[in-house]
């Protein structure tokens, strides 16, 4: 089933702090984008392009895009392929999952672009698995994407091909268990949750927990959170079930759960929630509201294009290349993210992005860094920007 956008309103921009704006446009690689904007007057303001993770949306922006537009830029966030009140995406399991690769949706941020009449941007802002799309643009197209500013999520690079290979003996089969049979095997089960993301059941799991779409919703931001005290990073020494083992169990889950089954023990008590001034209730109805309505699929979408190879032909073909413009990591000190994948910070500080400016870590946040300190990253954003 593809999303229609028959009847889809704006955001309602009460919602919306001062200066953003709601609008649709049609004509986006076969979608009707769903857009926030600020600073879109006068024209040709440098622009700046901010790409949501998961399960985020364009609001995820809304504490720094305001002072983005006031000092002097053109700032646009959609609602991503498979999000939100964008339209025109192939919402079922079995659907075009093609459509959902990654350089596809760098095609939907160029088609946005050209839709806009903008020929290139400033910066391309990229959070979460956002910040794969905002590397691979900046990788593939860098007259466009002049420079990125990648957030929580650090890029390591172009898959690499074997060299030098062509009077090599063959190579030794594997042998053991694969990572999945060693998490699988450890005395406390585990699994991967982006494989888990890639399962048929994950959307349904998620989309009607007993608890209701909001308060799985509130458990999952929780925990992913600095308000979660357990939040203590730190590197891995390997891709080893042993080492992943010691991710908390949102990324490396319980064998036989789900993720609302996951996260549902870290709900936060009542007093909690009301003291959280990062995401307060009628901000995180926005997102249930909207995942109430859509579902995740969409989002799960790109994770199985990741787990099932569906990305890797395209992306293989830049093999050797770098993240050549100008670029700044931004992430919570308290985010594990950052060491999910083990190994990858360093190569993106030291080998994919040639001219990484700052790697900055924002104490007093986890992984959602532009929403629970918004100040600090609207100062490192604008340093960047000034500079770049």
């Amino acid at each position: 089933m593809t999303t229609t956008s028959a009847e889809m309103p704006l955001l309602d921009e009460a919602l919306l702090p001062p200066g953003i704006r709601s609008r649709f446009v049609h004509g986006v690689n076969g979608l009707r984008m769903h857009v926030l904007e600020a600073g879109h007057a006068p024209k040709g303001r440098p622009c700046v392009l901010l790409l949501h993770g998961f399960p985020e949306l364009a609001y995820s922006w809304r504490k720094v895009m305001p002072a983005l537009a006031e000092a002097g830029f053109h700032v646009i966030a959609p609602d991503q392929r498979g999000y939100g009140r964008t339209t025109g995406w192939d919402a079922e399991y079995d659907g075009d999952l093609r459509s959902f690769r990654l350089l596809n949706l760098v095609g939907d941020a160029l088609a946005l672009l050209s839709a806009l009449g903008v020929r290139s941007v400033h910066a391309v802002v990229g959070h979460d698995f956002g910040a794969s799309v905002a590397a691979w643009a900046a990788l593939v197209r860098p007259d466009v994407f002049r420079s990125v500013a990648l957030m929580s999520a650090p890029f390591a690079g172009t898959p690499s091909l074997p060299f030098d290979t062509a009077d090599a003996p063959p190579p030794a089969p594997k042998t053991g268990p694969d990572i999945h049979e060693a998490l699988a095997r450890l005395p406390r089960p585990r699994k991967h949750y982006q494989w888990y993301y890639s399962t048929r059941a994950a959307n349904a799991e998620m989309w009607h927990p007993p608890e209701g779409v909001h308060a799985f919703l509130r458990a999952y931001f929780h925990n992913k959170s600095a308000d979660w005290k357990e939040n203590q990073p730190a590197p891995l020494r390997g891709w080893i079930a042993e080492e992943l083992a010691k991710l908390p169990t949102y990324y490396i889950m319980e064998l036989e759960r789900g993720m609302a089954e996951t996260v549902a023990p870290h709900m936060p008590g009542a007093a909690e929630i009301a003291a959280c001034r990062w995401l307060p209730e009628d901000e995180l109805a926005v997102y249930s509201a909207e995942y109430a309505r859509t579902g995740f699929q969409g989002g799960l979408q790109w994770y199985r294009c990741r787990t099932e190879g569906v990305n890797d032909p395209d992306l293989r073909v830049f093999s050797g290349r770098t993240i050549d413009v100008p670029s700044v990591f931004i992430a919570g000190a308290q985010d594990w993210g950052i060491h999910q994948t083990p190994g990858a910070l360093d190569a993106m500080r030291n080998r994919a992005c040639t001219q990484m400016l700052n790697c900055h870590l924002i104490e007093g946040a986890g992984h959602w860094v532009q929403q629970e300190q918004p100040e600090a990253v609207k100062e490192r954003l604008l340093e960047f920007l000034r500079r770049g």
